[in-house]
């Protein structure tokens, strides 16, 4: 059972400051973006989020690929410590595609030195595979994700519909601010909101996690977006890109209702 919770302390460590750095510059970013209700538009409220999740995945990147890279070894005999882990992705050298036979010796022998010296051997760019997929991917996932959750909310609150999803106004909340919604509607506004985000994400998450992989398994050449693309094109054809989709939904429906209902809620007790 041990093995299902592997790269579960990682995830943790990784997740509290990735959940605190992303609601923290969705509520700043969000009151530059949309200063007052004039302004508010679902493309400013996407903007936002999705700004918001960029900002969050410089921070805590390295920890995500530590995360995946203790989750792929599941192998009793061939398990990692956290430091093992670290130390081996530091060590990881990329390996070079060989040239074509058909140059001449020279200029082989030109053309190898100058890869081998600009490309980078090893080091803290490791721990970095696969990150402008993940900045991609958290463009419509974080984006999407505040966006239907704040529509939801929006939909929720509705006069018609109010009496049955929204809680009394606290005393200590600030002037303007939205009615809480009920335990229930909270959680359904932040599931669907996980549904829609991961599916519109999902095929830069599975090219995400080919390339952050990369150094456990095949040859080690540090695969680029397109070429990770192409091999699970020919491999799987388009459903590649849309393999674990379902157990995802398992995942991020009830991740994304606890996260925006404790969110919600500590801001209500705060009174935020």
């Amino acid at each position: 059972m041990l093995g299902l919770y592997r790269g579960h302390s990682v995830t943790v460590l990784r997740i509290f400051p990735y959940a605190a750095i992303k609601f923290l510059a969705y509520e700043q970013i969000r009151a530059a973006i949309i200063p007052n209700k004039q302004h508010e538009t679902p493309f400013r409220r996407l903007i936002s989020g999705s700004l918001a999740g960029v900002t969050s995945v410089f921070f805590t990147y390295p920890l995500e690929v530590i995360r995946v890279r203790l989750a792929f070894e599941t192998k009793k005999d061939n398990r990692s410590s956290l430091r093992s882990i670290c130390k081996r992705i530091y060590s990881e050298k990329p390996t070079l595609k060989p040239l074509a036979t058909d140059y001449a010796s020279g200029a082989a022998t030109v053309a190898a030195t100058a890869v081998n010296t600009v490309a980078p051997r090893a080091g803290v760019i490791n721990f970095y595979r696969g990150f402008s997929p993940t900045l991609l991917g958290m463009v419509p996932y974080a984006g999407m994700s505040f966006l239907t959750h704040d529509t939801m909310g929006d939909l929720l609150r509705h006069p018609k519909l109010s009496d049955w999803t929204t809680l009394p106004q606290p005393k200590n909340a600030p002037s303007g601010k939205a009615a809480p919604l009920r335990s229930w509607a909270e959680l359904l506004a932040g599931g669907v909101a996980g549904i829609i985000s991961q599916t519109v994400s999902y095929p830069l998450e599975v090219i995400r996690r080919r390339m952050q992989v990369g150094g456990a398994v095949g040859d080690g050449h540090r695969l680029r977006i397109g070429e990770t693309a192409k091999i699970i094109l020919l491999e799987r054809g388009f459903r590649g890109f849309f393999v674990g989709l379902t157990i995802g939904y398992v995942k991020v429906a009830p991740m994304a209702a606890a996260a925006f209902y404790t969110y919600e809620r500590m801001k209500t007790w705060l009174g935020i």
